[in-house]
């Protein structure tokens, strides 16, 4: 058998017990869609408007500039 003390079996096991716990609770919540989904809607809510909720300025002017550029694009296809 082994030389180490019991207690020191018993504490090695508890850690071995809590880093699988870790593990397990890594891998279920990477498994969960629906979670990570509404976590990254969240986050992109948060980065897209300011304080208030308002949407940032500048989201707001490259929106424009994309639609005026995309408008200006398909007015030189038709011409």
């Amino acid at each position: 058998m082994s030389d180490r003390p019991t207690a020191e079996l018993g504490a090695e096991i508890e850690e071995q017990r809590d880093q699988l716990a870790e593990t397990v609770d890594q891998l279920t919540h990477k498994l969960d869609v629906k979670a990570q989904a509404r976590e990254r809607a969240s986050l992109l809510r948060e980065r897209a408007t300011t304080d208030s909720g308002k949407p940032r300025p500048e989201l707001i002017v490259a929106a424009t500039s994309a639609l005026v550029l995309a408008g200006l694009l398909v007015w030189w296809r038709w011409r």
